[in-house]
């Protein structure tokens, strides 16, 4: 049930009324398998959870994002690629989730082919921004964009889009090696298309307590870069690994696993560096 089938008035004027615009977070690392999905999935989660009303936009061609909240492709009517060419707006793109308050922008593999579609387009690294600034959007207290694992045209569209960036680093022995690259996009886009752009923070994730390793690569990322990295470390949990099978987050499939509790954490820490604080 798309936002825009019996509410989209309201929506809209609800949205203008606030006359705020969401956060924007763009959950990005163009390395794959480290938890950019699963991490923006269950964050979303999460702050539904505690009131914000939340938009995850799939900008990954696989869809997994939309999958994993139950998003079948039959129900992808309109997708995040209609958004980018200016075909659909926010509020005809966002599908309600079994989830009350969380929303997704699903995608399809149409998304593949948006860095050859729009070569023509003098836009083409605003389109994302121009939908998320709109008035439409402004209804939401928080949009995280799931990027693709590479730096093409749709992950420069997300942080052009984005406030912050949040960057999900597993816990391996190369976790450092590719992060200079998403750094060196990060800090080009902050100079030449986007200047509010920050780094949100590092998370760490797959951290396996049982592998020295694991330890050791959470010491160099501390010391490499401080406080960028967020207390909250993600496990290797096989609750994490199951629930998208289900097509629902892991904080729903199984609230009290390990992995739920620390996507719980990590909301709380998140809204705490936001100063985002519950009204009482």
């Amino acid at each position: 049930m798309r936002l825009c089938s019996e509410s989209e008035n309201s929506i809209v004027s609800d949205a203008a009324l606030s006359g705020g615009q969401p956060q924007i977070i763009a959950v990005a690392n163009q390395k794959g398998g480290v938890g950019k999905t699963t991490t923006a999935i269950n964050l979303g989660t999460a702050l539904a959870a505690v009131g914000r009303k939340v938009l995850l936009v799939d900008l990954d061609a696989q869809g997994n994002a939309s999958t994993g909240l139950g998003i079948s492709p039959d129900m992808r009517e309109t997708t995040t690629y209609d958004l980018l060419t200016g075909e659909a707006t926010v509020t005809e793109v966002a599908q309600k989730t079994v989830i009350p308050g969380l929303f997704v922008a699903p995608s399809t593999s149409d998304l593949s082919s948006a860095d050859v579609d729009m070569v023509d387009d003098s836009q083409r690294v605003l389109r994302m921004r121009q939908a998320l600034t709109s008035p439409e959007a402004q209804v939401f207290d928080y949009v995280l964009i799931d990027c693709p694992p590479s730096l093409n045209l749709l992950t420069v569209n997300a942080m052009v889009a984005a406030d912050s960036v949040l960057v999900p680093l597993q816990c391996e022995f190369f976790a450092l090696e590719g992060l200079s690259q998403l750094m060196l996009t990060i800090r080009e886009v902050k100079q030449s298309l986007n200047r509010k752009l920050k780094i949100q923070g590092i998370v760490l994730t797959m951290y396996d307590r049982r592998n020295n390793l694991s330890a050791q690569v959470e010491e160099d990322v501390r010391q490499n870069l401080g406080d960028l990295v967020y207390e909250t470390i993600i496990p290797r949990n096989i609750r994490l690994s199951e629930a998208p099978s289900h097509s629902i987050p892991a904080l729903i499939y199984d609230h009290k696993s390990t992995g739920s509790i620390a996507y719980q954490k990590l909301a709380a820490e998140l809204l705490e560096r936001l100063h985002d604080t519950l009204a009482a």
